[in-house]
């Protein structure tokens, strides 16, 4: 598969799966949920592999999702006409065929033990990330939180 958001390599019995938008601190945008899932999976059949390590390119972990121009790229599982569809936000957040979390607990799934590498920033979904693994090696410069929790009191992935 060619990824358009990470970066997946094989050395050995280790697969490195890259999240790869270092310019934008490695936020999470469509496909990065998909591609991210697909690299597990891959990872998970390949009898070579012995243990996965999630990393981010550049300066970041990951900055979690990218509001910078809202939520446009999920309309269609998200968009209400401005009034809250419990239906709606449950199917979004559970079903795994479109949520992206659903996607993120691969890496939990996965009957692989998995390694989070995190340095720099690591919050909102990037922390969902790291919490969806085995290992979490976080560097000294490592930035760790969830933001939203204030508004929705818990980790979106359930941790």
């Amino acid at each position: 598969m060619n990824y358009q958001t990470i970066l997946y390599d094989t050395e050995g019995p280790v697969a490195t799966i890259t999240l790869n938008r270092p310019d934008e601190l490695n936020t999470i945008v469509p496909p990065m949920p998909d591609e991210l899932e697909h690299a597990v999976h891959a990872a998970t059949r390949d009898a070579n592999v012995k243990v996965i390590v999630l990393r981010g390119a550049g300066r970041a972990f990951c900055a979690g999702y990218n509001f910078g121009k809202g939520f446009h790229h999920w309309d269609e599982h998200m968009n209400t006409g401005g009034k809250w569809d419990a239906g709606k936000d449950f199917a979004f957040a559970t079903t795994p065929a479109v949520s992206p979390h659903q996607k993120f607990m691969s890496l939990w799934r996965s009957s692989k033990p998995v390694i989070a590498q995190v340095h720099g920033w690591c919050v909102g979904g990037g922390s969902d990330y790291a919490l969806c693994c085995d290992l979490v090696i976080a560097s000294e410069d490592a930035r760790i939180g969830a933001p939203y929790s204030r508004m929705w009191g818990a980790y979106l992935s359930g941790m």
